[in-house]
């Protein structure tokens, strides 16, 4: 099935539905008129009607117009949502989670045997286009429909297939790791700031160093132990600085803030 063909659903209208439907119209991957999305109340769907979009508070009617449909609401809720949707769901449905903590082998007990249903974990930047995603698919998913979401959500970001164990991992890794590196953000700049800088323009620097340095490493293909050690010269301001970072523990602290974050999610999934 082709991108433009596509009538594409979410059921849940949240922030992260949001950004992922405004990645896909930014990229001219889908038409608005071809988006329906569903929530409750106005509160959150007043943005997608200024996008072009359809809404609606019937979560049966994105099932019936709709072939790509995204599940996108709050982990408790979703059971129910799942009983409501069941007898709408055909053979023709490309069904894809963003729900947390739900496994490919639950979503595949609610819904109807053989639908094809995959599990997509973003995080936070996928809402400005910059965002980390992993996806699994189910066993009723092929590889066309593998290549469809990888294709569409291209333009939201990085997106990967991987092997579902790698979900919690990627939890760990990139959907808390944003919250890391905005603390990391926020002492960069509080060091600029203890030293005599303004914090509006040390808080603008500390931004900039970071997604330069991401960049880099993204586009050198180079390690990152590489790429800091070329910032390095002997005897010079970098590795003293690194020494201080070093005597704090900074790299045990946050690969045990990785594994603290998986753990988490692992719990969360098995609740």
């Amino acid at each position: 099935m082709e991108a433009a063909e596509l009538r594409v659903g979410f059921v849940g209208a949240g922030r992260m539905a949001g950004g992922l439907a405004r990645g896909l119209l930014r990229a001219g991957k889908v038409p608005a008129s071809s988006i329906l999305a569903s929530a409750p109340s106005d509160k959150n769907l007043d943005a997608w009607r200024e996008s072009g979009c359809r809404t609606t508070h019937c979560n049966l009617e994105v099932l019936q117009e709709s072939t790509l449909v995204f599940l996108a609401t709050k982990p408790h809720i979703l059971p129910g949502v799942l009983q409501e949707i069941r007898p709408a769901v055909g053979p023709h449905h490309i069904i894809v989670s963003l729900v947390a903590g739900v496994t490919l082998q639950t979503l595949q007990r609610l819904l109807p045997a053989r639908t094809k249903v995959l599990r997509l974990m973003p995080n936070l930047p996928c809402v400005v286009q910059a965002g980390a995603m992993v996806f699994a698919r189910g066993s009723g998913a092929g590889d066309g429909e593998a290549a469809l979401l990888k294709s569409l959500l291209s333009s939201c970001g990085l997106c990967e297939e991987v092997p579902e164990s790698y979900i919690n991992i990627h939890t760990g890794l990139s959907g808390s790791g944003v919250a890391y590196v905005y603390l990391f953000a926020e002492a960069l700049a509080e060091g600029a700031v203890k030293m005599g800088m303004p914090g509006s323009l040390a808080s603008r620097i500390a931004a900039q160093t970071l997604l330069g340095a991401a960049k880099m490493m993204l586009e050198s293909g180079e390690h990152p132990a590489k790429l800091r050690g070329d910032v390095c010269t002997p005897g010079g301001t970098t590795i003293h600085a690194l020494h201080q970072l070093e005597k704090g523990a900074l790299r045990a602290t946050v690969m045990n803030a990785v594994e603290a974050a998986t753990n988490r999610a692992r719990d969360m999934a098995e609740d």
